[in-house]
């Protein structure tokens, strides 16, 4: 489904991707952890087409497709989605709005039926569920006035309504006390499908409790430096990040 070689990129001239290497095939889970400022959001905003970064070299395919080709509207509509570690405030635009139009672009571009808005209601009430959310917040204004958690139940609400074939999701566990979190970990785990795949930005192993991955990747510096199965993110737990830096300068991991 997903393709990354030699993928580099900067911001203001500065390097941020130095050389990743990625595969990600459908019905996987795949987790990018690491430390502070490794280069994790910058891989995600990449791929959704962040205009504040400059790809500098690699190549990503996106189901065959040469992604830098696309506009970030386009990738969106090709069924990649990003849930967003701080979801912006849209003041005058209602939540179900926004939604609704979201549903309907995508719809179109798959050549499928747009809803009404009495059909969206109904559509909208059944996908609210999942994440646990009060109606109430449908007729708000797009994250106005949203707590934190409020704002990540709101990504993955918005997953939902999309049904993407790729969803990257930056650091959804920000922000989010233990039973959010258990909410929101069961609606990705029920979102995810065998032709769908998921990547997850984490700092912390907690959430891969709920979406369990079947790989486990570190980012240091610009560069996946190990990679493993779930089993490496109890092990980050245990022992931190420090022993797989140490490996990587004495050149016995990538």
């Amino acid at each position: 489904m997903l393709s990354i070689k030699n993928l580099t990129a900067s911001i203001n001239g500065t390097p941020v991707l130095k050389g990743i290497d990625l595969e990600i095939k459908a019905g996987e889970i795949h987790a990018i952890m690491g430390p502070n400022g490794s280069g994790k959001s910058t891989l995600g905003k990449v791929l959704v087409g962040h205009p504040a970064y400059e790809v500098t070299g690699g190549e990503v395919l996106f189901e065959g497709r040469n992604l830098f080709e696309l506009e970030p509207d386009a990738r969106a509509r090709a069924g990649i989605f990003m849930g967003f570690q701080h979801p912006i405030e849209v003041p005058g635009v209602s939540n179900a709005a926004f939604l609704r139009l979201a549903y309907n672009k995508k719809a179109e571009a798959e050549g499928r039926d747009e809803l009404d808005p009495l059909e969206f209601d109904d559509f909208i009430h059944e996908k609210i569920k999942l994440v646990a959310m009060r109606e109430e917040f449908l007729d708000r204004s797009l994250n106005e006035g949203f707590s934190g958690g409020e704002k990540k139940r709101n990504e993955i609400l918005q997953m939902a309504v999309l049904e993407p074939k790729l969803a990257i999701l930056d650091e959804l566990d920000s922000g989010l006390d233990i039973d959010a979190l258990r909410v929101l970990g069961d609606a990705v785990n029920k979102l995810q499908r065998a032709d769908r795949a998921l990547l997850i930005i984490t700092h912390f192993p907690r959430i891969l409790e709920t979406i369990q991955p079947q790989f486990v990747h570190v980012l240091s510096g610009g560069r996946i430096l190990k990679s493993a199965g779930k089993e490496l993110a109890t092990e980050l737990e245990d022992r931190g990040y420090d022993w797989v830096l140490e490996e990587a300068a004495a050149g016995g991991a990538r």
